[in-house]
């Protein structure tokens, strides 16, 4: 069992939706866990985030202001710290179609200097998020993250007798996160129209709840090199804009640079090596060195058949309309109403 009592803690890209989730449910559940570090390059956010933990009430509390890109600042951050979630990402599709280089700085270099300070420092285990878009990537984001998940995979095969632990967990969507699909449906609703890029587009869905679940699940679990990924419903973009304005004109606006129709988490060429956990599954590492069989023992873990893949438009798996808005009620706005 998981216990981050006396733990220190340090999440980067902390003043995000994710930061903001995982600091609530840290505090909820481990009063006297040692220390937080809320790692971020935006003053401001955490000046806005500071206001909500003050200094007397959670005194373990930390902000720390620094860019992953800055190796000598996350490895002074990193000093005295025993877990490290990695949720820092250059993450708008777009905006990294246009400014590739500053994706790769960020999400890739950024990686990097999180695995080599955390070598280098006593961090015991890293949990690092992903996103579907790294699976089969057609955009820059996705790629980058993609690179970034094989660095922290690869991680553990330099660690030598370190006993340093890396591990990825990807998801979808999250429901009500700075930038995603609901806020940005609720806000044009009230203009009477939303902007649909494609009326077949499907997307993976995830609450903010579930997404700390998972890493917290993988800071426990992991031996170290898997991507674990949860099994989640998928809901079509149409239906998120009747669940949000059932009387607004949905127009046809056509796909993004670098946009799917559909997304996915688990490619066939993954296969081979994707194991089913009940909850979850599980992408395990090439490695010679990981225990594979002592793996599947302890989890009974499950193969999954070969060429099988986990895509949002083939998902078991779906929530409805009215689904759509019961979630939004309980998860991004509790005042919401249709």
């Amino acid at each position: 069992m998981l216990d981050l009592n006396g733990k220190s803690i340090l999440i980067t890209g902390g003043t995000g939706s994710f930061g903001k989730a995982f600091t609530q449910q840290v505090f909820e559940r481990w009063p006297q866990v040692k220390r937080l570090v809320i790692f971020s390059r935006d003053e401001q956010k955490q000046f806005q985030m500071a206001q909500d933990y003050p200094e007397a009430q959670y005194p373990q509390i930390r902000f720390f202001i620094g860019d992953v890109r800055d190796y000598d600042r996350v490895r002074r951050a990193l000093k005295g710290i025993d877990y490290v979630v990695h949720a820092a990402a250059m993450k708008h599709v777009p905006i990294a179609e246009y400014n590739p280089m500053e994706c790769i700085k960020t999400n890739i270099i950024g990686a990097e200097n999180i695995i080599n300070a955390c070598l280098e420092t006593n961090v015991e285990r890293v949990v690092a998020l992903s996103t579907d878009k790294a699976a089969a990537p057609i955009n820059l984001y996705g790629a980058t993250k993609l690179a970034s998940d094989k660095l922290f995979v690869a991680a553990n095969n330099i660690k030598g007798a370190n006993p340093i632990r890396f591990s990825v967990v990807r998801y979808g969507n999250v429901m009500g996160s700075n930038g995603s699909v609901i806020p940005f449906f609720m806000k044009k609703r009230q203009e009477g129209v939303l902007p649909i890029t494609d009326p077949t587009m499907t997307r993976f869905n995830i609450t903010l709840k579930e997404g700390v679940d998972m890493v917290l699940h993988a800071l426990e679990l992991a031996w170290g090199g898997e991507i674990f990924v949860p099994k989640i419903p998928s809901y079509k973009i149409t239906d998120v804009a009747t669940a949000i304005g059932p009387d607004c004109e949905q127009k046809i606006v056509g796909i993004r640079p670098g946009e799917k129709i559909h997304e996915e988490m688990i490619t066939s060429s993954d296969s081979f090596s994707t194991y089913d956990l009940g909850k979850y599954y599980v992408i395990l590492p090439l490695s010679t060195d990981f225990k594979l069989k002592e793996f599947v023992e302890k989890f009974k873990a499950v193969p999954v058949p070969q060429g099988f893949r986990y895509n949002s438009g083939e998902n078991a798996e779906w929530v409805n309309v009215e689904e759509i808005r019961t979630l939004i009620r309980e998860h991004v706005d509790t005042t919401f109403s249709i």
